[in-house]
């Protein structure tokens, strides 16, 4: 049995809201799981509908001892929630476990033992500490494999955090055992300047620590505790329950979906920016007639040239054109008479008129044409670019891009039903917002994902 403490001294970081759900998860997933409460405040009870009233015993009669009354073994007090989804629960008589078995031998590991009669009957047990570091915390952590420290993207949680995981790690040697430590962001709201900051102050701070998972705001999370019921039951299809079902995989070492959004190298938010704006100003310049088209995508001398459309199609050569003929004729000085014998300046015939095909050949970004939507870029030295984004469940080999005979260029078209779709380029495995797309939204990971609404 893989054994996790939920632990942090400050309330209102989201705990119990990780334990009920991440617990429900693994559940969910086909693992036999097992939540213990060692809250007084019997939260996790009270988020999964179990009436108080009825809750004869708890967490606290599995650890006492025969001197401090009736003693009953852990697997009579578990009340089943779901399928292979169980709970210890507890109340406020857990209070006085401290008072209790101050200065006892032993007191520190009653709870293993307590776990050591259920060990074969669950892979999973998950444990929601009280917020505070006390003896009910220190058994959890000599109980405990791992430990997850939920913490809220905002200035107290960061302020908090260092001197949190410093005392973590006191108490880990004093256990005399190796745990490994993990940060888990929550209440992640990408649209706040400061969460997006937070984050990437823990990432610049904790990298060792953090998870690559990231809890976001989601008011489902809330809606579903105030019913009663784990966000697997109240709405599966939330962006709550997707993010709990990436911690759980990530817990039992596979890549989360979400994940495939971010960049293994990644560049920071200003400078993917600014690479994206130097690509923009030189596609610009290219399909303007100023440079050659062997520079697409090197570096760009501009930094304010005009950005594509998304929907739309980047300018073409034909807007080139358009906007050059719309300009007046610079006036001239008057010529000197023409020759008798001068020869006759050669006939300029229009230019041919190019089809739908040539056109969609000559632009770099994303376009819609009828109910397809066209993907190109230019990549010289890649060998290989794929497609992935909310359309095939950012997959990494769902839509391999093509390449034509011109070497470096790459395009993708895809019948997309009417809606607003996020995705991103895998070029040689390297994660990448699309550089001919203005169209973006920073991500869970402070990252940015392209973004074409399909009408």
């Amino acid at each position: 049995m893989r054994t996790i403490a939920i632990i942090n001294q400050k309330g209102g970081c989201g705990k119990t809201t990780t334990s009920i759900n991440l617990a429900a998860c693994l559940a969910r997933l086909g693992h036999k799981t097992l939540l213990v409460d060692m809250d007084p405040q019997g939260h996790c009870a009270v988020g999964l509908a179990v009436p108080e009233e009825q809750i004869e015993r708890t967490v606290f009669d599995a650890m006492i001892e025969e001197r401090d009354g009736k003693v009953t073994s852990l697997p009579d007090i578990i009340w089943q929630i779901a399928s292979d989804f169980d709970l210890a629960p507890s109340n406020i008589h857990l209070a006085a476990f401290e008072q209790l078995f101050a200065g006892r031998d032993g007191r520190e590991n009653r709870l293993l033992q307590a776990l050591a009669t259920v060990q074969a009957s669950y892979s999973w047990c998950i444990v929601d500490c009280p917020p505070s570091v006390g003896l009910l915390t220190f058994n959890a952590l000599k109980a405990c494999d791992e430990v997850i420290v939920p913490v809220e993207t905002g200035f107290f949680s960061l302020h908090g955090l260092t001197r949190m995981i410093e005392t973590l790690e006191i108490m880990r040697d004093q256990c005399g055992k190796d745990i490994h430590v993990r940060v888990l962001p929550t209440q992640y709201d990408t649209r706040t300047k400061l969460a997006r900051e937070v984050l990437a102050e823990l990432r610049n701070r904790f990298r060792d620590h953090l998870m690559q998972c990231t809890i976001n705001f989601n008011t489902k999370l809330k809606e579903a505790a105030s019913f009663g019921q784990p966000i697997t039951e109240y709405d599966p299809g939330s962006r709550g329950y997707k993010d709990f079902v990436n911690l759980s995989r990530e817990l039992m070492g596979h890549r989360p979906v979400e994940m495939e959004t971010g960049v293994p190298e990644r560049l920071s938010r200003p400078a993917e920016l600014v690479q994206r704006a130097k690509q923009l100003a030189q596609l610009t310049n290219v399909q303007f007639g100023r440079t050659s088209i062997s520079g697409a995508v090197a570096d760009a001398p501009a930094a304010n040239a005009p950005t594509p459309v998304v929907g739309v199609s980047a300018p073409t050569p034909d807007l080139a054109e358009a906007a050059l003929a719309t300009q007046p004729a610079p006036e001239s000085s008057p010529s000197p008479e023409r020759r008798s014998d001068a020869p006759e300046p050669p006939f300029s015939s229009p230019p041919p008129v190019k089809t739908t095909e040539q056109k969609i050949a000559e632009f770099y970004g994303v376009k819609q044409v009828g109910r397809d939507v066209v993907f190109r870029a230019r990549f010289d030295e890649a060998k290989q670019v794929v497609l992935a984004g909310d359309f095939n469940n950012w997959s990494t080999k769902a839509n391999p891009m093509e390449t034509d005979s011109c070497r470096g260029e790459w395009h993708m078209c895809l019948p997309l039903t009417p809606g607003r779709y996020r995705y991103r380029l895998v070029v040689d495995g390297k994660w990448i917002t699309d550089p001919n797309n203005q169209y973006v939204e920073a991500n869970q990971f402070g990252e940015l994902n392209n973004v074409v609404e399909v009408e």
